[in-house]
This record gives structure tokens, C-alpha cells and sequence, in this order.
């Protein structure tokens, strides 16, 4: 009878909970996620698990960052999510206020239809040549889940000094996250990748690699001459990262970071060189051999940006954050004799039979497309 009793009110529970769902669009939340912040939504979407991102994406909202990040409930162990992802934590001796954040745990129904979503989004693309942490899918789908709403980004005092940290996602650039309670109306789009299939036909990249992908970095970056700018860029990223025994507050980790982790708004319990944390992980299962070495030359690039900020003015917002992350990435494939590189959405960024005077021009073009159109970030 207790038992009875149990499921009838757990199953009241949840037919309240899916009750009290608020409907919404994604630039709906988009334009003032805070108001959402705590709450249960319902939001129809497509979602996309690319090199860098797990987000529901809202094409056209106007927003710097046009895209809901997606997560799963702590525990769940799924395949999807990002293939990259660099997060950014308050350290132990952070000098800024950390405001303790209670969240409401989300119970995940993992039902066929979430085990479809997941299957799908974490179907690789294979194609020739190397495409970086490219899927075969998007999903279009109906998710309902916590909302957590927060004033993306980092703020810096008079001296440049980082005093606050929010955001959720890759840099922390994403003022809204989806921490997914069910999914339905599951439907697939196969990603289109016709426009590149054709250049890369025929090229085989090798997958395998050193045990050390900073390492392997540190070779690539010697691919280039000595005191060659190109060299020196890629060494900086590479250096971005710890020598073995030592501490400056970046840690690299392997693994889908698909999770709400429920400690993801506290200090961390190490201490930071600048009282920031820097978490990159790095999904072993996509990427692979030079791949991985890339990567670091992307994620190495954005933190040395953050903690020391080149040309003079520095760099600065998610936009010419990435840009740059990307622009040292197409060195690290040039340093790895890569013939292309290709990211989702079929965006080809490299390309040895491009005419040497338009390789600038080529990669600033397809840049400029893949940050608008696939990673929905504005300038």
C-alpha cells in the first residue's frame, strides 16, 4: 500500500511538474533569460553537438550569442556534447564575490525517445579529410527542462583584473542553459556536408597520435621556421597549457562534458596565478591523432587571450575570441601538413590548392560564415 501510495504521488509530481512547464521560444529566453532563471520550460528547438558547442540553437534573436546551452542532469552519462569546451571558474583565492546559486536537481526521463536523441547527436560524420568534431545530425525536438539564466561573460576591473565569472558553456559566452528533464518529437536532419565531400575525396588523415597532445603541440608549433610569427603563435597556445608538476590554474581533462554539474557555480578548490580557473576537456572519442593537437591550439589561444590579451587593446567578446581560437587551429592542421580542414556545417577553413594569395582572404570569408551561421555568434 505505501508503495502505491509512493508512485501515485511521485506520478502527481511529475504531472504537475510537466504542468507548471512555461512555453517558450528560444529568443524568447534569449532576450531575458534571468526572468526564466529557475523555472520549467518547454521550448521547441534544434539542437547540435558540434566542435564546440551542445546548444539549442535561435537563429535571428539579435543576441550576441543566438543559442540556448544544453546539458544534462549530473550523473546521466550520455554520449552527446561537445567535442571541445573550455569553462572558466572562480578560483580558491578569487578576488571577486561568488554568490552561492541553489538549483533545483532535474530528474532526466531517459526514455526511447531521449535515447534516440542522444544516439543521434552523437553520430559522427565520416567523411574524407579531417573534419573537426563533425556529427552526421542535427535533431529537431521538443525539450523540456530547468532554465538557468545568468549575465554571460567576464568582468575586469579598472586594471583588467577578472572580478566576476557567469555564463554557462564554451568561455562562458551563453546566458542560458537547458538542463534537460525530457525530450520528444524527436525528428533528424542530416547535415549537409555535399559542398566539401568533393575537395577532401580521396585524403586520409592519420588517427593516430603522441600520448601528449600538448606535447604534440609543442612539435607542431616547431613545424615552422625558427622565429617564424606562425610558429611562435602556435607555441603560445601550446604554452597556455602546464608542464608537467606545475600549477598555473589550467586544467585539461578528457571526456563529454555534456553535464550541470551541481558544483558549477562555487570557487574551486585550488588556487589560480590569477584567481581563474581554466577547465578544457577534450572528447577523445572525436578527436583524434592531429585532431587533439589542433584542439589545443584552439583552446590554448583563448585562454592565453583571456589571461594575456594580444595585439594591444587586446581581444576581446566570444566573436573575436573564436576568431582568433579558430585562425591559430588552421595553423596547427597547416603545422600537422593537413591537405584541408573542415568544421561543422561543411565549412572548409584550409586548403593547400587554394592560390597562395588568397589563402588569407579564403579563411577570413569562411570564418566569417561558420562563427554567423553555425556557431550563431554576433560581432
Amino acid at each position: 500500500m505505501k508503495r502505491l501510495l509512493a508512485l501515485a504521488a511521485l506520478c502527481a509530481f511529475s504531472c504537475c511538474l510537466h504542468a507548471q512547464a512555461v512555453d517558450a521560444t528560444v529568443c524568447e529566453i534569449l532576450k531575458n533569460p534571468q526572468s526564466f532563471n529557475g523555472k520549467i520550460v518547454r521550448v521547441k528547438g534544434t539542437v547540435t553537438a558540434g566542435f564546440d558547442q551542445f546548444v539549442v540553437k535561435g537563429a535571428g534573436c539579435g543576441q550576441q550569442v543566438n543559442a540556448i546551452w544544453l546539458a544534462y542532469p549530473e550523473g546521466t552519462k550520455a554520449k552527446a556534447g561537445p567535442a571541445a569546451i573550455l569553462q572558466l571558474l572562480p578560483a580558491r583565492n578569487f578576488a571577486g564575490t561568488v554568490a552561492a546559486v541553489e538549483r533545483t536537481p532535474v530528474q532526466l526521463n531517459k526514455d526511447k525517445e531521449f535515447k534516440k536523441f542522444d544516439s543521434l547527436l552523437s553520430t559522427p560524420y565520416k567523411g574524407d579529410g579531417m573534419c573537426l568534431g563533425c556529427n552526421r545530425y542535427a535533431v529537431s525536438a521538443t525539450l523540456v527542462g530547468r532554465l538557468d539564466g545568468a549575465a554571460a561573460g567576464l568582468q575586469r576591473d579598472k586594471a583588467g583584473k577578472i572580478v566576476g565569472i557567469s555564463g554557462f558553456g564554451n568561455l562562458n559566452a551563453y546566458s542560458a542553459r537547458l538542463v534537460l528533464q525530457s525530450v520528444s518529437d524527436v525528428t533528424s536532419q542530416e547535415i549537409d556536408y555535399s559542398k566539401t565531400a568533393a575537395i577532401t575525396k580521396g585524403e586520409i588523415v592519420s588517427e593516430t597520435g603522441g600520448e601528449d597532445p600538448v606535447a604534440d603541440a609543442h612539435k607542431t608549433a616547431k613545424a615552422f621556421p625558427s622565429g617564424s610569427p606562425l610558429g611562435d603563435r602556435l607555441e603560445r597556445a601550446a604554452a597556455a597549457f602546464p608542464k608537467e608538476g606545475d600549477h598555473n590554474g589550467v586544467a585539461l581533462g578528457f571526456g563529454v562534458a555534456n553535464e550541470a554539474t551541481n558544483k558549477g557555480d562555487a570557487k574551486g578548490e585550488t588556487d589560480s596565478p590569477d584567481g581563474v580557473l581554466f577547465n578544457c576537456k577534450l572528447d577523445m572519442a572525436r578527436l583524434k591523432g592531429s585532431a587533439l593537437s589542433i584542439a589545443i591550439a584552439y583552446a590554448g589561444t583563448l585562454i592565453a587571450d583571456i589571461r594575456s590579451p594580444e595585439p594591444a587593446g587586446g581581444i576581446t567578446g566570444t566573436y573575436a575570441l573564436e576568431q582568433h581560437g579558430w585562425q591559430t587551429a588552421v595553423l596547427g592542421a597547416i603545422g600537422n601538413r593537413l591537405k584541408t580542414l573542415t568544421v561543422p556545417g561543411s565549412y572548409l577553413l584550409w586548403n593547400t590548392a587554394w592560390a597562395p594569395a588568397d589563402r588569407d582572404k579564403s579563411l577570413e570569408d569562411a570564418l566569417k560564415d561558420f562563427l554567423a551561421n553555425e556557431e550563431l555568434l554576433a560581432r
